[in-house]
């Protein structure tokens, strides 16, 4: 089964939609849709579909995307994670290539935004702190800023609950010794609501929390047990 993890916070024109355009895509499949709520200030939760595949995870405060998607990806009960944005930039109709990809034997596969639609500014920092994280943290994925991401759920193992996580989850999964790659995804232009997020809010975070990931990663020990008796 595929568990499609989505954090929410003031999304209530998209939800809805989103999880339609989902069914769609995945028609066929076994899945369930973990939204979580991460204390939205507006109308999301009551815009939410009632539905059998739809679980909906109501967090008490306030925590942050990484918060969110941390708890998302561990209530999750599939085999297969899919990780996505809530604010419908992501397509759904990119998830079965980035399962057929990972099925080549890979344990995490990474979408990355080949013709992103967000403003010049947003692109050119994202594209230095992308950048400056990939060679630091040497985890050799181009866009962490995308969301749209497709693991197996043993790699749930190599997360770590702190601020700023999802911008390191490819680092922290290949860290582990997980196999990894990327895959070029559809990235469509924000239709309702606004972006949470901006380059004066982050990039200072952004770079201690890579320091930090680099010190762990460095001081991460990978255990094989060889033989049992």
């Amino acid at each position: 089964m595929l568990s499609v993890v989505i954090p929410l916070y003031n999304e209530e024109e998209n939800v809805a939609p989103l999880c339609a355009e989902i069914a769609g895509a995945l028609a066929g499949r076994a899945y369930e849709i973990v939204l979580v709520d991460d204390k939205s200030t507006d109308q999301t939760l009551q815009k939410i579909p009632v539905l059998p595949e739809i679980r909906v995870l109501e967090l008490a405060r306030n925590t942050g995307q990484s918060g969110a998607m941390y708890a998302g990806i561990h209530a999750a009960k599939g085999d297969i994670l899919v990780l996505m944005d809530g604010d419908r930039q992501n397509d759904p109709a990119d998830i079965p290539k980035l399962l057929e990809t990972l099925d080549r034997g890979f344990d995490l596969v990474c979408g990355y935004r080949a013709n992103r639609k967000d403003t010049l500014s947003k692109r050119l920092t994202s594209r230095v702190a992308n950048t400056i994280r990939s060679r630091f943290t040497k985890d050799g994925v181009r866009d962490t800023g995308c969301t749209l991401n497709v693991l197996r759920s043993e790699c749930r193992e190599a997360l770590l609950p702190f601020n700023g996580m999802h911008r390191f989850i490819p680092a922290l999964i290949k860290g582990m010794g997980y196999r990894i790659t990327e895959l070029a995804v559809n990235h469509r232009p924000r239709v309702a609501g606004v972006s949470k997020y901006g380059f004066g809010n982050r990039a200072l975070r952004a770079t201690m929390d890579m320091f930090a990931v680099r010190w762990l990663l460095q001081r991460q020990i990978q255990l094989n047990i060889a033989r049992e008796r």
